[in-house]
């Protein structure tokens, strides 16, 4: 579709998880105010949220969470207020665009090794398991067999001790380096340890919302440029970054990558030049 309504379409499993007043909030936050040292009005943000659906009981619930975290603060000008980023919040803001700017730049070289770590928790610490699958899959690895789990960069084995480390699991684990044997097939492996096609999937969706659109106002570059960074966010966490030996052939994740980056800075000037008069900047 495209004009000023132009927006990307998302399933509603996916509404409801990746499109919460907060979490929009710290990208409205880190994609328009981050880049510049000045203060944004309450207004600015309650009007880019509405924007998107959220509304203004929500928005101003998702403000007062934030500054309770210490990522934001307040100040009133006569009978408005403002706010700006704690040094906290700008150093939180700025690991992340790096983290979701320079993800897919380039593909990991990989020289045949796995890192290998076996980690036993009891059945009846359900919460426990959940935790572990939970931070252990945002830092890339798989699991083959319960117990079991791989990622083939042997440089992380620090993330997976501090992993451990703070679920008290690092003394019972143990940790090896290992080359795939002749026995069983490699990409067999690697299906049983990631889900590829679902991963594949969230990327195609990505592609069809963003590969073609063309907001033609800068109310509609502003939306839309946010639901662009918004979605991508979550590709660092869900994307375990694989070498290219391992994905399958015609991977969508590298088209996935080109869409980002090329959307982006063709909206880039408009959506700021929208959040300036916005804030009446």
């Amino acid at each position: 579709m495209e004009g000023s309504e132009a927006s990307p379409r998302v399933t509603r499993r996916r509404e409801t998880t990746t499109f919460s007043a907060r979490s929009l909030l710290m990208t409205l936050l880190g994609e328009y105010v981050l880049p510049h040292e000045r203060p944004t009005w309450t207004s600015t943000i309650i009007e880019a949220l509405s924007a998107d659906g959220v509304e203004e009981k929500a928005a101003r619930q998702a403000l007062a969470r934030t500054s309770a975290e210490g990522w934001i603060t307040t100040e009133r000008v006569s009978r408005r207020v403002r706010w700006s980023l704690t040094p906290e919040g700008r150093q939180l803001l700025t690991e992340g665009a790096e983290r979701i700017f320079s993800f897919g730049r380039t593909t990991p070289a990989w020289d045949g090794r796995w890192l290998m770590l076996l980690v036993t928790v009891p059945e009846t610490r359900r919460d426990l398991r959940h935790r572990l699958r939970t931070r252990l899959t945002w830092a890339g690895f798989g699991t083959a067999d319960p117990g079991v789990w791989i990622n083939p960069d042997p440089a992380r084995e620090d993330e997976a001790r501090e992993v451990l480390r703070d679920l008290d699991l690092d003394q019972g684990a143990m940790s090896f380096t290992a080359a795939h044997g002749s026995i069983g097939s490699l990409a067999a492996m690697v299906a049983r340890a990631w889900d590829l096609s679902t991963l594949e999937a969230e990327y195609e969706a990505f592609v069809s919302a963003f590969g073609a659109l063309t907001p033609d106002t800068d109310a509609a570059t502003l939306r839309t440029q946010t639901r662009l960074v918004h979605e991508w966010r979550r590709f660092p966490f869900l994307d375990p970054r694989l070498p290219r030996e391992l994905l399958p052939a015609d991977w969508t994740g590298a088209k996935a990558v080109e869409v980002f980056h090329a959307r982006h800075a063709e909206w880039h000037e408009k959506a700021q030049r929208e959040w300036a008069a916005l804030n009446g900047e």
